[in-house]
């Protein structure tokens, strides 16, 4: 029998584990697998507050329909007639106690339409010329990586940049996107540029039209381009777990310590026990990571001073009476130009119907980024108070919500910066040489959002099949 534990009970953990018992028992294989969790839950930061008809995700609230493996693995745990797509609406960017439209065409904040672009108010005229510069500019000449920042101001200039592109990148990644890396995070944008020259040409070539769904009219309607999970996704988790083996999940137990052996390692618990493996998973954060492996620290010593920052989101649940001045879109997002401690806000109730009662409204509000990480660290009173003023700078709400839920994160969001794809691959390389069998994935690696997350679950599971030459 071969013995896998998998370190690390979030969504790449839990895929893993889930993928790698399911195949042992279609196939056969002699395959022992556990999954051990340091908190007493699995499913890491996707938790779903369930209050009167509401509800409310504490962590991600959605995934990319595109990207497949979310959506699959939500259907073979049995919950595909609960997916769901987002309802389509106007966003905004707030900039100087303004709302903006988004400009039509716009992906990621790359103009892929002329008319929408020319006619916002987002950008002086001086700052549309100069973004217009990138059709006639070269591809960049610079070797290996460089920050989102740099790459996008050499292309569109600083008003674009600052003003558009700037909050929808750092609030995916809740980063400075003048220190993020490029390649570990949009390195479609390098490779457009490079093809097509001209990344608003390219852009525009390589982005697919929006699907078309029937309406109960007969008439098509633009199709969110989101997923989620009616029932929340914390439902998600909870199938996951519950298709996992009996007794295959150890939780409220931390791994202190992994040793090599002659024929495997050793891994020694929190709890005083031991367990031992042919081959392991390491989907915890990196911190971890490096507690874990002390004895073999300089591999993952490039990752000891990896960033990490701290956000907090607060949920906010209102009468539909008390609203003043309503929106007519699905939220907005902040630049940074502008004098406000909120990053974002969702109508989640205007975005995700599902998720408020009839009469009701919900909003979803995001605070920290780095550099202004104290926010996360107040009271929920005064994170509350601070996110109902900066509302009111631009909505008029004259009453204190029904309730609120605020969800702090902290240093949970691992920042990619310049270089970083170097660094995971010459780890995989380090542990392939020092630790065989020993396997990384995750959130600190390579990529953050759920089907990244499940990607990297999925790929672990060939590579430790293949080790322990149980085919695939």
């Amino acid at each position: 029998m071969k013995k896998v534990v998998i370190v690390g009970g979030g969504i790449t953990g839990l895929t893993a584990a889930y993928y790698l018992q399911k195949h042992a028992r279609e196939s056969q294989l002699p395959l022992d697998v556990k999954l051990v969790e340091a908190s007493h839950r699995v499913g890491g930061k996707m938790q779903t507050y369930l209050k009167d008809g509401f509800v409310i995700e504490r962590g991600p609230d959605s995934f990319l329909e595109r990207k497949a493996s979310a959506g699959r693995l939500v259907r073979e745990v049995g919950l595909g007639d609960q997916l769901v797509n987002n309802s389509t609406g106007k966003s905004y960017v707030l900039v100087k106690d303004k709302l903006h439209p988004m400009p039509g065409g716009a992906v990621m904040g790359i103009p892929t339409q002329i008319a929408p672009f020319i006619t916002t108010g987002l950008f002086s005229w001086p700052g549309k010329f100069r973004a217009a510069g990138d059709f006639f500019m070269p591809p960049s000449k610079v070797q290996g990586d460089q920050s989102l920042g740099e790459f996008f101001r050499r292309r569109l200039g600083d008003e674009v940049v600052e003003n558009l592109i700037e909050p929808l990148l750092s609030g995916i990644y809740a980063g400075d996107i003048d220190n993020m890396s490029l390649l570990s995070t949009f390195p479609q944008f390098y490779q457009v540029e490079q093809k097509y020259g001209s990344l608003i040409l390219g852009t525009r070539k390589t982005t697919p039209s929006p699907k078309k769904k029937t309406a109960g009219d007969g008439q098509e309607k633009k199709k969110g381009m989101f997923l989620t999970v009616k029932t929340g996704l914390q439902s998600f988790v909870d199938a996951i777990e519950a298709k996992l083996e009996p007794g295959s999940v150890l939780k409220g137990i931390r791994v202190d310590k992994v040793s090599k052996q002659d024929n495997g390692y050793r891994l020694r618990l929190s709890s005083g026990e031991t367990l031992d493996a042919d081959s392991i998973l390491v989907s915890a954060p990196h911190e971890a990571a490096l507690h874990m492996f002390s004895d073999h620290d300089h591999i993952f010593e490039p990752f000891r001073d990896m960033p990490s920052t701290s956000v907090a989101t607060v949920a906010m649940a209102f009468p539909e009476s008390v609203i003043k001045e309503d929106i007519d879109g699905t939220g907005f997002v902040v630049s940074r130009n502008s004098d406000y401690t909120i990053t974002a806000c969702t109508w989640t109730h205007k975005k995700w119907p599902h998720t408020t009662p009839e009469g009701k409204v919900l909003l979803r509000l995001y605070v920290g980024r780095p550099g202004d990480e104290a926010v996360v660290e107040l009271s929920d009173d005064e994170i509350i108070k601070i996110a109902l003023d900066d509302l009111n700078k631009t909505m008029d709400i004259q009453a204190q919500p029904d309730f609120a839920v605020v969800s702090r994160w902290k240093e949970a969001m691992p920042q990619y910066t310049v270089g970083h794809k170097r660094r995971v691959e010459k780890l995989k390389i380090d542990l392939e040489n020092e630790l065989p069998g020993v396997f990384i994935g995750g959130s600190s690696y390579e990529g953050v959002g759920l089907p990244d997350c499940i990607d990297q679950g999925e790929a672990a599971i060939e590579k430790i099949l293949k080790f322990l030459k149980l085919g695939s």
